[in-house]
């Protein structure tokens, strides 16, 4: 959604997810102490050992950390071309504050059967790094739950703060979301934010 509204109307993308890397290497110790405890788990720490529950209280960008070099990453762009920027580490209580109006932001929540969908057709491609836990199927469904929870964690905040949501399904076309989404931003608009949480890696 982010690269096909870019490219209809003349924005660039920035993509949180293709920083996480970068962003973890900027990162101290004392600014992402959950992100450093999170990098010095093994694989079974991380994916099999803990609950959903604890994965999910304990996600560094599920946490905020890091959302400083976002906004960094942001000032440093070019201001003559407008900006699309996604991901799921843009959390709701953290993007509000920055909005001109809360129409220039929307979140893609995904339902379970959409969730089941993608498990299904892209196999375990998508979630390879799961191989190296000890059990992979566990890790897998240990992820799915806690991205589960996110989803429903960001259902509520959205809805408390008086922002955009949008329901995904197996039956919602990407021409359905692109309409809703460019009639939210508004025809023309120079800038505009759209974040997408997905499941996926969450390295």
């Amino acid at each position: 959604m982010a690269r096909r509204i870019a490219a209809q109307h003349g924005l660039r993308v920035y993509a949180t997810d293709d920083v996480m890397t970068d962003h973890a290497c900027r990162s101290s110790h004392e600014d992402s102490p959950l992100l450093h405890k999170f990098i010095a788990m093994d694989m079974d720490e991380r994916w099999v050992n803990r609950s959903p529950q604890t994965m999910l209280e304990t996600f560094h960008w599920f946490k905020g950390e890091g959302f400083n070099l976002i906004i960094e990453d942001l000032l440093r762009l070019s201001r003559e071309t407008g900006v699309v920027v996604e991901g799921f580490r843009l959390l709701p209580h953290l993007v509000k504050p920055l909005l001109s109006v809360t129409s220039r932001a929307v979140w893609l929540l995904p339902m379970p059967n959409f969730r089941q969908a993608v498990v299904e057709s892209r196999g375990g491609s998508t979630w390879a790094f799961l191989a190296r836990t000890t059990d992979p199927e566990r890790a897998l469904r240990n992820l799915l739950e806690r991205d589960r929870m996110f989803t429903d964690l960001l259902r509520e905040e959205t809805a408390r703060l008086g922002l955009h949501a949008i329901e995904v399904d197996t039956t919602t076309t990407e021409d359905d979301i692109a309409k809703q989404v460019t009639g939210m931003f508004g025809l023309g608009a120079r800038s505009v934010l759209q974040t997408q949480p997905r499941s996926g890696d969450r390295r």
